[in-house]
């Protein structure tokens, strides 16, 4: 089984027992061939703001923290993370834990959940992971030892370097000379593994273009504060299509369509959009004839106003929206966490999951995108130029996605996602094993027997 004790992303998945983990671990659980559980990552942090982030503990929202505040409570948390821990052993042969960030923050030793305070708190054996790519591994690696306390570096069992490019053998030397001055075995250097790109990415730095020819273009602002942008991912593996990544201080460049994605604040993230004119590239693009498709936040925005009088998502207060769909939205305590599935408009069937606060309702309502279980889902302008629903996740869903596109004028493809998806882990699987001294990594792993 997967297990994170505390993660940072507003990348979420909606869990089979109906929490909500990072999309990390859900990944990590489809590699294990199990559904996910809130115990695979029971905190999650989810960035609002700069300095505050919404708590999840065992997939339901605890509270919103400041950074500050965070540190005070970050203790209290360990009990929850022991628990999911314990459960997540009582399934599985092995659980593999992965940390967050680097255990050489030790400013933030104290009261730590995410590496070494919590292998301490297990006794588990720990594997150090180097990244070679972003330069500077031997120091990375040397550089841990050194500033790591006596009784945390004895945890450390060995290393593996992560990311080399061209030919491994190049970097014998260097993998020498990290084991004898470390005193840590290493256990495989891995080489670059060119298919990655296929996975659903973690974090929003990885968020990248697509610079394929396709003729059709699809393109997706990058908000301060977007979430779930792996909504895109399917559209990025389709061979007719181009998917562009609008960054800041950027112009939405001409299109077929433009997708406002999810995001952890969506009034905040609107006051943004604005701020980087995207609203008047909009508004130009809707007047050329080109589409445009809200996503759950993206689809509040959309909206003619968006009210949040408890102050769930920052100040209390009310906001403007685009004004291009005839809704208006109400910020409610409540979260929405459910997979869900059904027909579009067109009787296409779809799948996904919400994951939001707030209630939509308006006159576009009456032309809904989808039917989920019954009811109505998103909303329909006039002119159809405009969708909006809630529903993260439809394009993973082979069908719908090759009607969605077809309306667009994009060639037919017979690209099976999750398909896609299985195939690239079971390559990385094997990629690792070749490089890998898999038995002395398990061999470790027993010693917590």
């Amino acid at each position: 089984r997967p297990f994170k004790p505390q993660n940072m992303s507003n990348n979420a998945a909606v869990t089979g027992d109906g929490g909500e983990i990072g999309r990390a671990q859900a990944l990590q659980a489809m590699a294990c061939r199990v559904d996910t559980s809130v115990h695979m990552n029971p905190v999650l942090l989810k960035p609002e703001t700069e300095k505050g982030a919404q708590v999840i503990l065992q997939g339901k929202r605890l509270t919103h923290a400041t950074a500050r505040d965070y540190a005070k409570l970050k203790p209290t948390l360990m009990k929850g993370v022991l628990d999911s821990f314990q459960r997540m052993t009582e399934e599985a042969d092995l659980v593999l834990v992965e940390g967050a960030g680097s255990p050489a923050e030790i400013n933030l030793r104290a009261g730590d959940i995410a590496n070494m305070g919590f292998a301490e708190a297990t006794g588990l054996p720990v594997i150090l992971v180097g990244d070679i790519d972003r330069g500077g591994v031997i120091a990375q690696v040397v550089g841990t030892k050194a500033v790591l306390a006596p009784s945390d570096a004895a945890l450390i069992k060995g290393f593996v370097i992560n990311k080399f490019r061209g030919d491994v053998s190049l970097f014998d030397d260097g993998f020498a000379l990290i084991e004898e001055h470390t005193g840590w075995r290493g256990f495989g250097t891995i080489p670059w593994f060119s298919d990655a790109h296929k996975l659903p990415a973690e974090d929003a730095w990885e968020i990248r273009s697509d610079h394929r020819p396709g003729q059709i273009v699809i393109a997706v602002p990058l908000l301060s504060r977007i979430a779930n942008f792996d909504d895109f991912d399917p559209l990025k593996l389709e061979p007719g299509v181009r998917v562009e990544m609008v960054r800041p201080g950027q112009p939405i460049p001409v299109a077929d369509l433009v997708i406002l994605a999810g995001t952890k604040s969506t009034r905040g993230d609107l006051a943004f959009l604005r701020e980087q004119g995207w609203d008047v590239d909009l508004e130009a693009h809707r007047r050329r004839g080109g589409r445009i498709l809200g996503i759950c936040g993206g689809y509040q925005m959309l909206g003619q106003t968006i009210d949040d009088p408890g102050g769930i998502e920052g100040t209390p207060g009310i906001s403007d929206g685009l004004g291009m769909l005839d809704v208006h939205t109400l910020m409610q305590p409540k979260k929405h966490l459910t997979r869900v599935s059904g027909s579009d408009h067109a009787g296409n069937p779809v799948s996904g999951y919400e994951i939001h606060i707030g209630e939509t309702n308006g006159p576009d309502r009456e032309r809904p995108l989808f039917t989920i279980a019954g009811r109505p889902e998103g909303a329909i302008s006039s002119d159809g130029q405009i969708e909006g629903a809630y529903l993260h996740g439809i394009f993973g869903e082979d069908a719908y996605r090759r009607a969605f596109l077809q309306r667009l004028g994009a060639p037919v493809s017979n690209i099976a996602y999750s398909t896609e998806v299985e195939q690239t882990l079971d390559d990385l699987a094997t990629h690792l094993e070749q490089v890998i001294d898999l038995d002395a990594l398990l061999a470790v792993a027993s010693m917590t027997d």
